[in-house]
């Protein structure tokens, strides 16, 4: 396993006057907020390298590229934060050898450390997404998760990714935020932060409530967060931009729906209480949940509403041969 990463002590958290100086420069935003949540990223959002993961990403990759052509031989994932995406691939059989890049190098050391604890074949580089450190025509595969959108210019990313892959390669992006999808999804987080503060402050509930300087930590980390999201996706939109970068076969998929609605209140409730104070009965609860109306979104809402109206879209195409 190889890697260009220095292995520094940790950054600290981000001041306030790095958070504002980051309002200007969406990069330093990104470096900043992904640095600062390497650390806690994959028990923020659940992540794991178990079946659950493994099924979780596979039939994300399925659900917009099929299963034909498996297993891939090199794969790329571009801004990689820990490694979810492609290293719960390669376990499920998706690719065979793998390489991370992240503008992060925080969430690129993770990365790593995770590859190596599930002995998976995979190298690692800090790098911009806009000029992509490696040679034409060199993957078989370019993946990545809820990437697209932290990108200043994705036109110029999607292209730098049909230049590393070799002819008849694929790309599948996932998790990108619809327009529709994002506002309602800000909207309920807004809301479930804003109640959850004020609830706990009642009396008897003292023992729900983070130290102030937790919450002071978390307010920065949701500032920042507003300036990595850069971009909401149209579908069809979307669409466009891989044919412009001169890809073929191009189709997009949406999932979530009622799931999202339920899934970033629960994820904002999460974040607001102590760790560990939830217990593994509300972990089930979550997840069971979710399952179930990602359930309806996939077998009932798909018949009837627009694809833009559910929250995330992925999108695949393949380099021409």
């Amino acid at each position: 396993m190889a890697s260009d990463v220095q292995d520094p002590a940790p950054n600290p958290h981000a001041t306030e006057e790095q958070v504002q100086a980051a309002w200007d420069d969406p990069k330093l935003a990104n470096v900043l907020y992904h640095d600062w949540e390497a650390g806690t990223y994959d028990e923020k959002w659940s992540i794991s390298y178990d079946q659950r993961c493994i099924d979780y990403a596979t039939d994300r990759f399925r659900m917009v590229a099929g299963d034909r052509g498996w297993p891939y031989g090199r794969a790329l994932e571009l801004g990689s934060g820990t490694g979810f995406f492609l290293l719960n691939l390669m376990q499920g059989g998706v690719a065979q050898k793998g390489s991370v890049t992240d503008l992060s190098p925080g969430m690129v050391r993770v990365a790593l450390r995770n590859a190596e604890n599930l002995g998976l074949d995979v190298d690692g580089r800090v790098a911009d997404a806009e000029r992509i450190p490696y040679e034409d025509n060199t993957f078989d595969l370019v993946v990545g998760h809820a990437v697209l959108h932290h990108i200043p210019d994705v036109p110029a990313a999607l292209a730098e990714v049909l230049r590393v892959l070799k002819p008849g390669g694929r790309f599948v992006f996932a998790g990108e935020p619809t327009t529709v999808g994002n506002g309602y999804a800000r909207r309920l987080a807004d809301l479930t932060w804003n109640v959850t503060i004020r609830a706990v402050k009642l009396p008897g509930l003292g023992s729900w409530r983070r130290p102030q300087a937790e919450i002071d930590e978390n307010s920065r980390a949701a500032a920042l967060e507003w300036v990595v999201d850069l971009h909401t996706f149209e579908p069809k939109d979307i669409e466009q931009m891989a044919t412009n970068a001169g890809a073929e076969q191009v189709e997009t998929a949406t999932e979530e729906f009622t799931a999202a609605m339920l899934g970033w209140p629960l994820r904002t409730f999460e974040a607001t209480v102590p760790p560990g104070k939830l217990g593994l009965n509300w972990a089930r609860f979550a997840f069971t949940s979710w399952k179930a109306l990602s359930w309806v979104d996939a077998n009932v809402w798909r018949r009837v509403a627009p694809k833009g109206w559910f929250y995330n879209v992925m999108v695949t195409g393949v380099k021409p041969s």
